[in-house]
């Protein structure tokens, strides 16, 4: 009886060592363990979400490549020297395109860049930009019925809350916030820059959408923003610039030959 109850214990010990030492792995190929941290790993690179379909797809893949790496090692592939020069290509590409990310990443973009950038941009913003309401219906009548209605006393915010169809502004009083005139359809455009501060049209404007009944609220002059607002973002433009990419790898080039002893 003891004997049974030792054999019975050990070999649930070997199934134990047995199903953990599987759970570690994502797939055994020809009796090639691949870890399931390689899984893992493959799935979070990939951006999707982890679910069983996405770690079945990334499964796939590592015993595909598990498959194509036993069958050169098996045909000798990987001793014919065109194939090794060609490896010996790829492996120094991946090192030139890290040893040069890691240099910008730390020299970072010159403040002369930075700023020469930045005056681009802020010199695309000119003109004025217009904070307007409006109320849009489909009628010209409707239209000129709630101008009437305005004009009477009735309050433009309620009105458009209560008639308009613009389903983007009606919740807000018929509120476009402030706007470019090159951001909006001519016809709207058109009418909206003759209006003063607190004037409304006193006719329906006519424009694909239905007829509109603009409120100006206020005015101004387009000001850009600051540098400090945008410095992220210009500098990811200035990195992505081929033309900057070339200067800057020249550069990392020139500091690493002065530094170096050819003979």
């Amino acid at each position: 009886m003891r004997k049974s109850h030792q054999l019975l214990s050990l070999s649930l010990l070997v199934s134990l060592l047995s199903t953990n030492g599987f759970a570690q792995n994502a797939v055994i190929v020809n009796g090639k363990s691949i870890p399931k941290a390689q899984l893992d790993k493959l799935v979070q690179k990939s951006g999707q979400p982890d679910n069983p379909q996405v770690r079945d797809q990334a499964r796939e893949m590592l015993v595909t490549r598990e498959l194509i790496l036993q069958e050169a090692d098996k045909r000798g592939v990987i001793q014919k020297e065109s194939v090794r020069d060609q490896l010996e290509q790829a492996r120094v590409g991946v090192l030139v395109a890290a040893v040069f990310e890691d240099y910008v990443e730390k020299e970072g973009v010159a403040d002369a860049d930075l700023k020469a950038a930045y005056e681009t941009v802020k010199s695309q913003y000119t003109g004025k930009e217009y904070h307007v309401e409006h109320i849009l219906v489909e009628k010209e009548a409707d239209a000129k019925a709630i101008i009437a209605q305005i004009k009477a006393g009735g309050n433009f915010e309620d009105i458009a809350k209560a008639k308009s169809k613009d389903p983007g502004s009606a919740k807000d009083g018929g509120d476009l916030g402030w706007v470019s005139d090159k951001a909006l359809v001519p016809e709207f455009s058109k009418a909206m820059v003759q209006l003063k501060n607190g004037q409304i049209t006193d006719k329906p404007v006519k424009s694909q959408f239905g007829y509109h009944i603009i409120k100006m609220l206020d005015s101004r002059d387009v000001k850009p923003p600051s540098l400090d607002e945008i410095k992220d973002q210009l500098k990811q433009v200035i990195m992505a610039d081929q033309n900057w990419q070339k200067a800057k790898f020249s550069e990392m080039m020139q500091k690493l030959r002065a530094k170096a002893k050819i003979q």
